[in-house]
Order: C-alpha cells, then sequence, then structure tokens
C-alpha cells in the first residue's frame, strides 16, 4: 500500500471514528431526557398526618423513583394541569395531573417527572409516573406518590417527557 493510500485511509478511519462518537454522544442526551422543561407547582398549607409504619411500606412500594431509560423531551406532549394533593391513605402526599398528547403519533411510553423541595429550596427527592401508548389527542390521568412527610414539602416542579413510535 502507497503512504498517499494509507493517508487517505487513516483520514477516512478518522472521520468515521467521530462521526459515530458523535452520534452515540447525542443517543446518550436523549436517552438520559436531556434538560426537559419544569414547571414549578406550589404547595399551600396542608395539615395531615405522617403515614403509618404499614402505609410507609405499602407507599414505599408503589413510589417509583427510576427512570424510563428511553424518555426525552416531545414537543407532542403537554402538561394541562397539576397540583400537589394530600390523600387520606397510604399515598399522602401526591402530585396529581393530566397529561395530553397534542403530537398527530402515538406516543410508546409517557413519563411525568416530579422533583420535590423543602421551605428552603433544599430538593428532598425525585419521583415518576409512567404509562404506555397514549394516542394523539388522548389525554392520560397521573398520580405521582411522594415519599416525603405533607409537612416538609414546600414546593414541587414537575416535567412530561416520552418516547415516540
Amino acid at each position: 500500500m502507497t503512504d498517499r493510500h494509507r493517508s487517505t485511509r487513516r483520514r477516512l478511519l478518522t472521520v468515521l471514528g467521530s462521526g459515530a462518537a458523535v452520534a452515540v454522544a447525542g443517543c446518550n442526551a436523549i436517552g438520559d431526557g436531556a434538560n426537559p422543561a419544569y414547571e414549578d407547582g406550589g404547595v399551600v398549607d396542608v395539615a395531615g398526618d405522617d403515614r403509618s409504619a404499614e402505609e410507609t411500606t405499602t407507599a414505599e412500594a408503589l413510589a417509583r423513583q427510576e427512570s424510563h431509560g428511553s424518555v426525552t423531551p416531545l414537543e407532542s406532549l403537554s402538561l394541562v394541569d397539576h397540583e400537589f394533593v394530600l390523600e387520606d391513605d397510604f399515598r399522602g402526599s401526591t402530585v396529581q395531573g393530566t397529561v395530553e398528547n397534542v403530537g398527530d403519533d402515538r406516543v410508546q411510553v409517557v413519563e411525568v417527572r416530579v422533583r420535590v423541595y423543602d421551605d428552603a429550596g433544599d430538593q428532598l427527592g425525585w419521583y415518576l409516573d409512567t404509562t404506555g401508548d397514549v394516542d394523539a389527542g388522548d389525554r392520560w390521568a397521573f398520580e405521582v406518590i411522594l415519599l416525603e412527610s405533607p409537612a416538609d414539602v414546600g414546593r414541587y416542579d414537575v416535567a412530561v417527557l416520552g418516547t415516540p413510535t
């Protein structure tokens, strides 16, 4: 092989390798749900009891804290409404609301993320709710169970992400 061919081959491999690295980096950012847009949510003073030991065990089993790996912000998903709701059972502190698929295509996975803060602005936790197959024009009512005591929650913020079909 001549020096000219080796040089051309090296350049080709460098370009292909760089392109592959950029493509993989781009896919990783999407899979991590990079930069979702969070909306603020307030919490009015609520008077509620802490969960019992049995209720805490049930809430811990149902509260979701692990994200679906393939979600990303989608323009077709819209948060219609959301609010902090104190339920008088094992659920306790929750954030409930509605997501609408305003796009033209079905969304395979929809994930709502809620970050919870105390009155000082320190993040206390991160929780979510997930559903699948939301058709164009359909709405989904979500309920995110928070493990914090209602007295500790000062505010929250919420974002919606999804995986297109």
